[in-house]
């Protein structure tokens, strides 16, 4: 392998000092560096080493220091130095005689101009900055790595750079000189340079009150932070160890690749040269260290870390510097929550669209090729560049990406046996014996289903229910009700294999949670309180656990009491039914009311649907304030407690009219003439004569579908919107053409920045669908279908959002996707209880089964065909005298009709127990208990088969996995040999050899 040479560093200036401005030059300070470029192979080849000497210019310094807060928990400086000192010109670590030494880092005490006293007016100040209307966007050319080819130039992009144009930026705050907050900034800000970071400020084009602070890191703070947050960087490329194979297995691999070669192109894959090959996904990788920076391969030092490493640098460094004395005067986090700083965000790479073709002319940057290859909605049938995605946004974004497409393609089959059951339903509509029944029952008369203003009406006038209760309610639900059950659980397993190998091509195996650092917050409220860590060995802040107890259980009253109000208002909706089904009864419109349970149905549910909306605004501050008292030691802590809340309440929330639908509606309401009543004043709501799953399904439908789309449209539509009046106002202000000469930090601060949730949103849409899709998927079968088709939508719309729509995110690291996973089990185990009672309980599943092996024709025969369920709705309907109706009850009428029907197994009233229960419904109750026993045991078994079978780590990754950590080592150690051994023989040329030198 060639040597891998370090290109010289870039040179960045130390100090934002800027004169006022009559004329456009700043008179930053000039900086003596000398400049260490380092030519060496990753086994320790000949180190050459070459110095440049560039020129130096006076600075002028005050004679007064500025005082500087430091906080305790970053690392400590390890020199002072004054101003002449280089700022970023050398090497964070240079190698002279075979060792490494390190140079020293900028001290807390900086020097300013005579300008910059302590008495100085606020750097607030106007004339301390760049005006925004005579920026000179440095056009520098945005790098973007292309595999063995290297860097690529591509069009030449503005905003990316300091004026300099040779220092990248990478991080935004941005602030306004009206805010009060000047004091703090200036402290936060000289602390900021402290840390060896170099800032330049630059006022708005658009608006003189905002400033914008633009930050870059240089090589040597680079280094020193991706030490300490354990970085993982490249070193070796990767070899790959192909197995051996048999004979049979070559010659049958040979002819199915050239089978393949006859058949077309895979039209779902991006051909290879569109997307770039990512060198980091080659070579193995280990955390970074100085001592040992020549073992890692570093081409150039610009793009050895990528930009979105360097901002996560920036904003951990950022994260732990104080503003004031105090101990809960620390971060970034604060200072935006108190108004000090309005924004503070990475840069996008440039703009996602191009004149010229990605095909003819390559893409001009990370952004361009992820809008051309994911974000466009002409891809969308492509697989998604999961590598692009992980490398622009971070490992966090990426895996939920990678998630959610792989719950997509998960959803064919899903939706596909969903479609065959529904279409099932479809022809066998016309052989349905039931439903026949049903339609031909003219001279059955069914009771009224409210009080007094409810008419009698005849059976076959519910026809139609009948038959559209059969598309959903058929021989096949039971069958996909245990398909659904089986794939949920494969569904999670192979994700889990999926996980695995994702994790490993990107360095996530070995990433733990002991890597993260404390929350500032959790920090300062514990700071006096420390104990030694039992795996780094340092002393960290203590939360006492009769405080972490109480805190908890303040937590948990306050999750139970949010329930409560769910259920209260569930309990409204109940009143609202029964209330509003007699007003439709009496409505003057023959339409509603004819069809006033359906009317009461779907006006319930569309004021139950905008109570939850109005509700999961209440939820979510709820939510916030109970996890912020309970002080989670990390950020995934926090993300789990506040994820799982979030998640009790709005699952309760948005299913918990379903779940009275499914199991309790026309359940305990009595029988003619002895209703139960709530209050004692309003008779609770029946099931329609066709049976309640109607009501279900269109419970569902409608829920899932009014969710789905307000989802939708507040992700997108509410940011296209808000981007399109910003657009809109900028161009009255400035004219059309202004906006395309704004940096790029202009045009970032006009877009719309990522929830305070992060992901959290978008992973409870998707699992609350998920609930949707299992739950009471045997009550609607097209539920994954209608979830296939909006995840394909979700998709790019997401993609889109995150591309064009969004400030650019902070790249964060995760290993899985975290509690959801928890989540989605316990949701799998749901569903199988729900699925078994909603068969038996809701469907009319089991009491045609027991008429037709005990009651039907067929009885004793042991079939169940058809012709076995003739005369079921007869044997279903129970008979009542009107006389005995309550007073309150009984319905208006001529005195003509003497008897009416009802849903129930009931003795007729001229028996010796009048509207008692018959023998029959004890056998269907019986049935019912025990096909619920025997379903949920035989699911649960084949899911734990399942579960067993599969194993959650592919055996070629495993292999791999192996081989990978013998190889990396051997190269390790190899590479200390050839180390030793070259500083060996340069003690013997120098002399300085011993006779009893070892080895």
């Amino acid at each position: 392998m060639p040597p891998a040479e370090l290109s010289e560093p870039v040179s960045c200036p130390a100090s934002i000092s800027i004169t006022p401005v009559p004329s456009y030059s700043s008179s930053q300070e000039t900086i003596s560096e000398n400049t260490a470029g380092i030519s060496l192979s990753i086994h320790g080849a000949e180190k050459q080493i070459r110095n440049h000497h560039k020129g130096s210019a006076p600075c002028h310094h005050t004679s007064e220091r500025l005082p500087v807060v430091r906080h305790s928990s970053l690392p400590p400086v390890r020199k002072s130095i004054n101003m002449e000192q280089s700022s970023s010109g050398s090497p964070d670590s240079a190698v002279t005689n075979g060792k490494v030494h390190h140079p020293a880092v900028k001290d807390v005490n900086i020097f300013f101009d005579g300008s910059e006293g302590v008495n100085s007016p606020s750097k607030d100040d106007v004339s301390l900055l760049h005006p925004g209307n005579l920026t000179s966007t440095s056009e520098d050319r945005s790098r973007l790595e292309t595999g063995k080819d290297g860097v690529k130039e591509t069009s030449k992009l503005s905003g990316l750079f300091f004026r300099d144009g040779k220092c990248r930026i990478d991080y935004i705050v941005v602030y306004r000189k009206s805010s009060p907050q000047t004091e703090k900034r200036e402290v936060f800000e000289r602390n900021i340079r402290a840390e060896g970071l170099q800032m330049e400020k630059e006022s708005s084009i658009t608006n003189s009150d905002v400033i914008f602070l633009k930050l870059h890191a240089p090589w040597e703070v680079l280094c020193r932070y991706a030490e300490l947050m354990n970085i993982r960087m490249p070193f070796r490329r990767k070899i790959y160890y192909l197995h051996r194979r048999f004979k049979f297995m070559s010659r049958m691999e040979k002819r199915i690749s050239r089978f393949r070669g006859w058949l077309p192109r895979k039209p779902m894959k991006f051909d290879k040269d569109t997307l770039p090959d990512l060198e980091e996904n080659d070579s193995y990788t280990a955390p970074f260290s100085q001592q040992r920076i020549h073992h890692f391969i570093i081409h150039n030092k610009d793009t050895f870390f990528n930009n979105a490493t360097r901002s996560r640098i920036v904003h951990h460094i950022l994260q732990r510097i104080k503003y004031e004395e105090g101990k809960n005067k620390i971060g970034l986090n604060r200072l935006l929550s108190n108004n000090s700083y309005e924004a503070a965000f990475p840069l996008h790479e440039g703009s996602y669209r191009s004149k010229n073709s990605i095909r003819t002319h390559g893409a001009d940057n990370h952004r361009h090729l992820l809008y051309e290859c994911w974000a466009w909605w002409g891809v969308w049938y492509k697989y998604q560049p999961l590598d692009l995605v992980r490398r622009y946004f971070g490992e966090k974004i990426g895996l939920y990406f990678a998630w959610l497409g792989w719950y997509t393609g998960m959803l064919f089959p899903a939706a596909f046996v969903g479609l065959l059951v529904f279409l099932y339903g479809v022809f066998t509509l016309d052989y349905c014996q039931v439903s026949k029944e049903v339609c031909q029952a003219s001279d059955i008369i069914m009771c009224p289903l409210c009080d007094k203003y409810c008419p009698y009406m005849k059976l076959s006038d519910s026809c139609v229910y009948a038959k559209v209760t059969h598309l959903f309610d058929n021989g096949a639900t039971v069958f996909f009700a245990v398909f659904m059950a089986v794939w949920a659980t494969v569904f999670l397993e192979f994700w889990k294999r999926r996980r695995a190998v994702i994790a490993y091509d990107w360095d996530l195996i070995d990433w733990e949670e002991e890597e993260e650092e404390i929350r500032p917050q959790f920090e300062a409220k514990y700071s006096k309180k420390e104990r030694v860590n039992p795996i780094s060995g340092k002393p960290e802040p203590y939360q006492a656990f009769t405080d972490k107890c109480s805190r908890l259980i303040v937590s948990a009253s306050g999750i139970f009491f949010m329930i409560l109000v769910v259920i209260a208002a569930v309990f409204g909706i109940v009143i609202y039914r029964v209330v509003t089904v007699s007003t439709f009864a009496a409505f003057e419109w023959a339409l509603i009311r004819k069809n006033s349970q359906v009317a009461t149905t779907g006006t319930a549910v569309c004021i139950n649907f905008c109570i939850i909306m109005l509700l999961n605004v209440l939820y979510e501050k709820v939510a916030l304030i109970l996890t912020n008292l309970e002080q989670p030691r990390t950020e995934s802590e926090w993300e789990n407690s506040f994820t799982l809340k979030m998640f009790l309440f709005q699952f309760v929330n948005l299913n918990s009219s379903t779940f009275y639908i499914a199991f309790f509606l026309g359940r305990f309401t009595g029988r003619p003439g002895a209703y139960l009543r709530l209050i004692n004043k309003w008779k609770l709501e029946e099931c329609h004569p066709s049976g309640c799953l109607i009501d279900l399904c269109m419970q569902m439908g409608i829920i899932m579908v009014l969710k789905q789309t307000w989802n939708n449209f507040m992700e997108l539509g509410y940011p296209l919107i808000q981007n399109w009046w910003t657009r809109r106002r900028l161009r009255q202000e400035h004219g059309h053409e202004a906006k395309a000469s704004f940096p790029q930090w202009e045009k970032d601060f006009n877009l719309q920045p990522m929830n305070d949730y992060g992901l959290f949103d978008e992973y409870l849409e998707m699992i609350l669908q998920f609930g949707f899709t299992t739950i009471f998927v045997a009550a609607f079968p097209l539920a994954p279908l209608l979830a296939l088709l909006n995840n394909i939508i979700e998709i790019r719309l997401d993609a889109y959002k995150f591309v064009t729509q969004w400030r650019r995110p902070l790249a964060s690291r995760a290993k899985d996707i975290g509690i959801w996973y928890g989540i989605l089990e316990g949701i799998g185990i749901l569903s199988v209880i729900t699925n078994a009672f909603v068969i038996a309980v809701t469907s009319d599943f089991i009491p045609r089964l027991v008429y037709a092996y005990k009651y039907g024709p067929c009885a004793g025969q042991g079939q169940a065909g058809e012709k076995c369920m003739v005369g079921y709705v007869n044997a279903s309907l129970s008979v009542f005298q009107v006389s005995d109706f309550e007073n309150r009850s009984e319905p208006k009428t001529d005195g003509s009709i003497k008897y009416c029907r009802y849903r129930d197994y009931r003795d007729p009233p001229n028996s010796k127990e009048p509207y008692s229960y018959t023998l029959q419904f004890w056998h269907v109750l019986a049935a019912r208990l025990a096909f619920i026993i025997v379903f949920e045991h035989m699911v649960f078994t084949i899911k734990n088969l399942i579960s067993y079978l599969i194993p959650d780590l592919p055996k070629d990754l495993r292999d791999r996995m192996r081989r990978e950590k013998y190889l990396i080592q051997e190269m390790m150690y190899e590479a200390e040999l050839d180390r030793l051994q070259k500083e060996r023989n340069e003690r013997k040329k120098n002399g300085k050899s011993h006779h009893n030198e070892w080895p």
